[in-house]
């Protein structure tokens, strides 16, 4: 049986076709199996397919001269849905046309044109964001949501869990990812009574694969003690922006320490290898991919800066999600909990008489 192939926005982000061509290009040397229907302008398509032979052979090409601006109101950009680059890439998901759609374009708007075009999947309520963030350990960590919902009650983050989990044994290849909630600190008694009973529910939840370590605060996120960290999408943005931040504020501190004297100058020279690395660990290119996961379909996010290997990264990751056929291990771990035992434990029934709930 042959996989379902890639549907790619080639007009989204910065770069345009010529990026969003190439990095597709590198993501089909590891995945060669896949096939790609790139949509936008036929010209800028073909001229970007010009050095990519073997990419020309395994693609389509839809063409469509009206993008999604950057700076556009999700609202507008709904009512183009049917005449965008990004729009016709979504929706070659929901006619069956495409197994996944990737774009680098407005994330807003993108969000907005999944939600409606296909949907969330049976069991869960709201889709969520997730992406992947480097760590001080070999495997990266899993974070959800970037940003989808800005609120999330219990049933909610319960959802997210069994969503991130999922994401993560085809992502870091764990068989039970260690899983923990985004929290003030890590006490029992800490935090909003959702927090306290999304806690109590993931804690009952032995049949999951997964393995629940309770809170987390924020600043201990990027220490690779677990693999996914749930949250609502106003503090994960928040916490997202915050840590790019300062990854971006570390390297700027050293640019400017190491060009502030001879001396300094020379001790670049000296630490350069480890300068190097610290810098490729820290560049988003190597960790490009949010994931709309919950919806009908897979749906993924490139930055909009994305050099050609930060799509290529997206466009592995979309690849990976088709081949492990993640919207069915979601639907199993929502049947292994059961609809019952989600509503109940997520809405408090059946908690400790002071409403805390234990971590492991």
């Amino acid at each position: 049986m042959s996989l379902p192939r890639i549907a790619v926005d080639a007009m989204g982000g910065d770069h345009g076709a010529r990026v969003m061509v190439e990095g597709a290009a590198l993501a089909r040397r590891r995945h060669d199996k896949f096939k790609f229907l790139l949509v936008g302008d036929e010209t800028a398509i073909k001229a970007a397919l010009d050095d990519h032979p073997g990419m020309r052979e395994a693609s389509e090409i839809l063409h469509c001269d009206d993008v999604v601006a950057g700076d556009e109101k999700p609202s507008r950009a709904i009512r183009r849905a049917k005449t965008t680059s990004m729009g016709l890439a979504i929706q070659a998901v929901k006619d069956g046309n495409a197994g996944a759609a990737v774009s680098a374009g407005n994330t807003g708007a993108l969000m907005a044109m999944g939600k409606i075009a296909l949907r969330t999947m049976p069991g869960i309520d709201r889709p969520a964001l997730a992406g992947l963030m480097p760590t001080l350990e070999e495997h990266d960590v899993i974070m959800l949501d970037l940003g989808a919902n800005t609120e999330a009650d219990a049933r909610n983050l319960v959802q997210y869990a069994i969503m991130g989990a999922a994401y993560a044994r085809i992502a870091l290849g764990v068989e039970q990812p260690r899983v923990r909630l985004l929290n003030i600190g890590t006490e029992d008694i800490k935090g909003t009574d959702a927090l306290r009973d999304a806690a109590a529910a993931l804690q009952a939840a032995s049949s999951l694969d997964m393995r629940f370590d309770g809170f987390i605060e924020s600043d201990k996120i990027n220490r690779g003690q677990t693999h996914v960290v749930v949250t609502d999408g106003f503090s994960g943005n928040i916490a997202l922006k915050a840590i790019e931040g300062t990854a971006r504020f570390v390297t700027d501190l050293l640019k400017t320490a190491f060009t502030s004297s001879l001396r300094s100058k020379f001790g670049f020279l000296v630490s350069r290898p480890a300068t190097e690395l610290l810098k490729h660990h820290l560049d988003p290119n190597n960790h490009n991919g949010g994931v709309f996961l919950g919806l009908n379909g897979v749906l993924v996010k490139s930055h909009g800066s994305a050099n050609a290997q930060g799509v290529a990264n997206a466009v592995a990751v979309t690849a990976r999600l088709l081949e492990a056929d993640i919207t069915r291990r979601i639907t199993a771990d929502l049947a292994e909990l059961g609809e019952d035992a989600l509503r109940d434990r997520a809405n408090g029934n059946g908690n400790s008489t002071d409403g805390t709930a234990a971590a492991k």
